[in-house]
């Protein structure tokens, strides 16, 4: 790993292979393993459930295009935060770390972990009580990874990211080919689902493939980056969009559209069916190392942008500070565990992974829309353009913008409170001026 500074006092030591693992084990989450079914009920057919999830999939390659231009102009640490200040000023990069460290990241760590610690109680035969115990152990434990240097925190992620491949590799092969495919039935319409609508389903897909952006929060420690991010980001969501479609293949080959929307654990289902209880054991280790993974990027992709914020004097200066030797943000890691572990402790994980996932694609779309302000005040020289400029960009900021409509409709309880808790972030941003007069510009 190259081991060159930078002037924000990070190191650039993640190389193209580390980034793409980052990409990849940024999205991979529990989602994949736990939630088809709910896409299963929301959608008429094996045929659209794929179509939905690859649509969605191609959808999210062309946010991860924007935001490879969008790192290759900025290759610095803060990711979102840094453009949407930059474009939009101090406030808006303000908003974005404020939902960031209350609901989007906190939130969406403090639920994956909840998730490993369920299914490593499961695997250990430990009691149900013990899981709130067990998810704080383990947002303990990454942080503390990750509070020695970026090299031992990457050689780990790419040991998760590597065995969750495995987990999706095993379960493709024993889907496909162990279980048997009737072409006719993965397609089939499904008599029970046959008039739901499309757009419902789009909400939980774009869940399980957010955390794209994650890499470019790192952009300050990648080695190389204006090549890097954006090899990275396409590579990585090539590998993304192939797992959970041959994932989802998988399940209607086994379980069918209707058995898929039944099941609640269908990863587990699968595997328990072709290999009994020892395959749903040995699944249920693929999802909890998937599971710590993500909650492993979520900590340090987080920790960089509210060190970002800091070291701009929207955040307290504390949190700005690196460790002298291992170039970490420590203080702003502990700060981001410490509130996921409290989330965890409160119990409000699960409403606030609602509000997480509404946040976090409105963040996107958001983010996308920068590239405007770039293309036009940012200068023409530039590693990477994204293709089809503006068209892709503007159907990105659009069928995202859609699915903001659909979920408002269809949760205005939930998605109101997410956009209260971002608006919440207004008058503390005024006050936050008010008390200090060191803002960035």
């Amino acid at each position: 790993m190259s081991d060159t500074s930078t002037s924000g006092g990070y190191v650039r030591r993640l190389r193209p292979w580390d980034a793409a693992m980052i990409v990849v084990g940024g999205i991979i989450g529990g989602g994949i393993f736990l939630n088809p079914y709910v896409v299963a009920m929301r959608t008429s057919s094996g045929l659209s459930l794929l179509l939905m999830w690859v649509g969605a999939g191609l959808l999210t390659l062309i946010g991860a295009l924007c935001y490879a231009e969008l790192g290759a102009r900025r290759p610095h640490a803060g990711g979102s935060y840094v453009y949407l200040r930059e474009a939009f000023g101090p406030l808006a990069g303000f908003l974005f770390g404020w939902s960031m460290l209350l609901v989007i990241y906190s939130g969406s760590t403090a639920a994956v972990a909840t998730i490993f610690a369920s299914y490593a109680t499961s695997l250990f035969g430990l009691p149900a009580t013990a899981t709130t115990s067990l998810a704080i152990g383990a947002l303990v434990f990454v942080a503390l990874i990750n509070l020695f240097g970026l090299r031992l925190g990457a050689q780990i992620q790419n040991l998760f990211t590597l065995l969750k491949l495995l987990a999706v590799a095993v379960l493709v092969v024993c889907g496909l080919l162990l279980a048997g495919v009737n072409a006719h039935g993965i397609l089939a319409t499904d008599p029970e689902t046959a008039g739901v609508g499309f757009m419902g389903a789009a909400l939980p897909v774009l869940f399980a493939y957010s955390g794209f952006t994650y890499l470019n929060n790192l952009a300050g420690e990648v080695n190389d980056p204006q090549r890097t991010l954006p090899r990275a980001l396409l590579m990585g969501m090539l590998l993304v969009i192939a797992a959970y479609a041959l994932v989802n293949l998988a399940y209607l080959a086994v379980l069918g559209h209707a058995g898929l929307a039944a099941s609640r654990a269908p990863a587990a289902d699968v595997m328990q069916r072709v290999f009994g209880t020892a395959g749903a054991k040995l699944i249920a280790v693929g999802v909890a190392i998937s599971a710590l993974g993500f909650c492993n990027i979520t900590l340090v992709a987080g920790a960089r942008v509210l060190q970002v914020m800091g070291d701009d004097g929207l955040f307290f200066r504390s949190v700005a500070k690196l460790h002298p030797k291992h170039h970490t943000p420590n203080v702003a890691l502990l700060l981001l565990s410490g509130w996921a572990i409290v989330l965890v402790w409160s119990g409000s994980y699960s409403q606030l992974l609602d509000y997480a996932t509404f946040g976090d694609w409105l963040a996107c779309a958001v983010g996308v829309g920068t590239l405007f302000w770039y293309r036009k005040h940012g200068g023409a020289q530039v590693s990477f353009r994204v293709p089809g400029y503006p068209l892709l960009p503007v159907v990105f900021i659009a069928m995202i913008g859609l699915v903001m409509v659909q979920s408002l409709r269809a949760s205005p309880m939930n998605t109101g409170i997410g956009l209260l808790i971002m608006a919440a972030g207004i008058p503390v941003y005024l006050v936050w001026r008010r008390l200090f007069s060191r803002v960035a510009s």
